[in-house]
């Protein structure tokens, strides 16, 4: 019988700063650019009820843990639910099981911010902000751990949303967070733009980019939905978490593509490529840049396997046992 820690979504909460999210996703990011295996979200949809069941697979070998991410959003409950799975990787046995709902805006916070990193001017210092929701707090907290911020325009469609947000984070971070009344306010000047919106539809207009501009998008993963426009992705060094994502849910390139704006050739590495060292990142200072986040378990097993580590130090989650095939069947 294996004995497998069961952590709670709550117990996650103050086991690690987000730097240390940061750290440990760069990592496996690192690891995916020298041949870790990654596999892009396989998703199925239900009509009734409405609602999708998700999941995604990754190996960390010099981490020593694999494992993936399932949930189901929608159906009858509205909701969602995270199951996360770590396993190790040399023996194979199941090391933990998260209630992993909790961790979510801390890993994708993290890759962005492993994006911003291996992609934005050195000297970015003015954000611009799509969104107002976890994923955007997640982004923002992150970035500020890889870019001397100094000031941030937020933009969300609901005044009361983007105002509460700014005063939120405002208390939060040293850099200056003032919620604007435009999109375009929130593009005009930013040396970074983050997407981080529920939109089918490009939120702002690629002309409103200045030179040496980057930008992560991080909201959408579907074949026909965008938060950027063509022109935003042909004119960019193109950077997706997984290049296999071009043929299944990066609509962002998808629709580029299909509209005549780029071709295949267009995608200039995967991010764990740059990472890596194996592909240049921005190389010049007047080069727009895009990191697409679409979401991968790289970053979900490499978070995880450093939250797993810090609870067994902690002595946090509940000890159950897993039946071995050879004894179960």
């Amino acid at each position: 019988m294996a004995e497998v820690h069961f952590i709670r979504s709550e117990e996650v909460s103050g086991l690690a700063t987000t730097a240390e999210y940061v750290d440990a996703v760069r990592e496996g990011y690192r690891q995916r650019g020298d041949g870790a295996p990654a596999k892009p979200r396989t998703t199925l949809e239900a009509d009734d009820p409405q609602g999708m069941l998700t999941g995604y697979l990754a190996m960390l070998p010099e981490t020593g843990v694999m494992g993936g991410y399932t949930y189901a959003a929608g159906f009858d409950e509205r909701d969602a639910h995270f199951v996360l799975p770590l396993f190790d990787a040399e023996s194979g046995e199941p090391l933990a099981v998260f209630d992993g709902a909790s961790l979510n805006p801390h890993k994708t916070g993290a890759v962005g911010a492993v994006g911003v990193d291996a992609l934005a001017r050195e000297n970015a210092s003015k954000l611009g902000l799509f969104g107002s929701g976890a994923q955007a707090r997640g982004q923002l907290r992150a970035v500020a751990t890889v870019r001397d911020l100094e000031r941030v325009a937020v933009y969300s469609p609901t005044h009361e949303h983007r105002q509460s947000f700014a005063e939120e984070m405002n208390d939060r971070l040293d850099a200056t967070v003032t919620a604007v009344e435009t999109p375009r306010q929130a593009v005009t000047g930013s040396d970074v733009v983050i997407t981080a919106t529920k939109s089918s539809e490009p939120v702002f207009d690629s002309e409103w980019l200045e030179p040496g501009t980057h930008v992560t998008a991080m909201g959408q993963y579907h074949p026909q939905k965008r938060e950027i426009d063509a022109r935003t992705v042909a004119r960019s060094t193109y950077v997706p978490d997984l290049r296999a994502r071009i043929e299944q849910d990066a609509g962002a390139f998808m629709l580029a593509r299909d509209e005549g704006a780029i071709e295949d050739e267009h995608v200039h590495a995967e991010l764990g490529d740059v990472v890596a060292g194996n592909a240049p990142g921005r190389a010049d200072e007047d080069e727009i840049t895009v990191f697409d986040s679409g979401g991968t378990a790289i970053e979900t097993v490499a978070a995880a396997g450093m939250l797993y580590e810090r609870a067994r130090e902690a002595e946090l989650g509940e000890q159950i046992t897993f039946a071995p095939a050879s004894e179960a069947m």
